[in-house]
């Protein structure tokens, strides 16, 4: 990908906006609130849907190269919720503590201190918001999500995702490693492969 290349991350996440600045480093990013561009209704039924709406909405109406991720955590011992619903799994206005809070719930429920558990993220790039040939990347990481929330950084269910290998949670992972191994950072590795590639 061309340095300096104007990119439009199909968001108005600012968690998600600052972690593309720093694996889209080089390049000139806008988010949806940047270009006074509305939130598209996600309304797919897996996180590659729903980055493909996304994407072609923020296409449609900034003329940019998009890019547009769904992503989410998932507990197979939760009946793999959040999945999709992970950004609004208490509810459309909840906020992270609500969803976290609802997955302790849940532990606290089944009187589990942790449960195996992943992030997905599915990454779509498109030239336009015709593009036939969307690229597409995925990235997970997997880990367990536990009762115990520790950690200051991060955003979503970071405070009570731990990742295998780590013994703290993501939360509390610098970010310069975060940024190695999260499953966006996989994905935007893999985008940037593919668009190498293709382009």
């Amino acid at each position: 990908m061309k340095k300096n290349k104007e990119i439009l991350v199909a968001t108005s996440n600012i968690g998600k906006v600052k972690e593309f600045h720093k694996l889209f480093d080089g390049h000139q990013l806008f988010c949806l609130k940047d270009l006074d561009i509305e939130d598209a209704l996600e309304d797919g039924s897996s996180f590659l849907e729903n980055a493909l709406i996304k994407a072609k909405h923020g296409a449609a109406k900034s003329e940019k190269y998009t890019i547009a991720d769904d992503s989410g955590l998932v507990v197979p011992g939760l009946n793999f919720e959040p999945g999709i619903y992970s950004a609004r799994y208490a509810g459309n206005h909840a906020s992270d503590k609500d969803n976290r809070d609802k997955i302790i719930d849940k532990l606290n429920e089944l009187k589990l201190e942790e449960l195996d558990a992943y992030y997905v993220c599915v990454l779509v790039g498109i030239k336009n918001h015709d593009d036939p040939m969307p690229i597409i990347a995925q990235g997970e990481i997997h880990g367990k999500v536990s009762i115990n929330s520790s950690g200051e950084g991060g955003f979503g269910y970071d405070k009570i995702f731990y990742p295998e290998n780590y013994d703290c949670s993501m939360a509390s992972i610098e970010a310069s490693i975060k940024n190695k191994i999260s499953h966006r950072a996989i994905a935007s590795e893999k985008l940037l492969a593919l668009y190498k590639k293709s382009y």
